[in-house]
């Protein structure tokens, strides 16, 4: 299985992001005092009997809290989520993403958006609302790494 080309993104601090959706969270939360590490942190877990890690886009420090950004999110994705969750109930994982309406599979009648709900996954959608992130997201981070 060949990995997918991504568009790197280079930031003026010398990180190289996958996305133009990667570089606008991680603008928006430097922007807004945020602290986090770019893919600062690697998660294992088992996929039946087979040792992997996950390595999140936006782990934010001092929470539980990762944020996972998305414009394609395949069913590899889905199933590793879904593992990942089950096995560290202890992570809040959210996603962004580019468009939360788009359906996860061409006969399928389920959206991005409708699989989050389904399985329990906070989520935000960039093109739907015009804002990178959530204002309640940030409130509550801010809340938490101020605590």
């Amino acid at each position: 299985m060949t990995r997918p080309k991504y568009k790197r993104v280079k930031t003026s601090d010398g990180v190289v992001l996958k996305s133009g959706l990667e570089e606008a969270v991680y603008n928006f939360l430097n922007k807004n005092s945020v602290s986090f590490t770019y893919e600062g942190m690697k998660i294992v877990y088992f996929q039946p009997a087979i040792k992997k890690t996950y390595t999140p886009d936006f782990p934010i420090q001092n929470t539980p809290l990762v944020l996972e950004t998305k414009g394609a999110f395949n069913s590899a994705d889905r199933k590793k989520m879904k593992t990942i969750k089950a096995q560290n109930p202890n992570l809040d994982i959210r996603f962004i993403f580019s468009n939360s309406k788009t359906k996860i599979g061409k006969k399928s009648k389920t959206t991005y958006a409708k699989w989050c709900e389904l399985f329990d996954f906070k989520y935000h959608c960039i093109q739907s609302t015009k804002e990178t992130f959530p204002k309640e997201w940030l409130k509550e981070i801010k809340g938490k790494q101020n605590a």
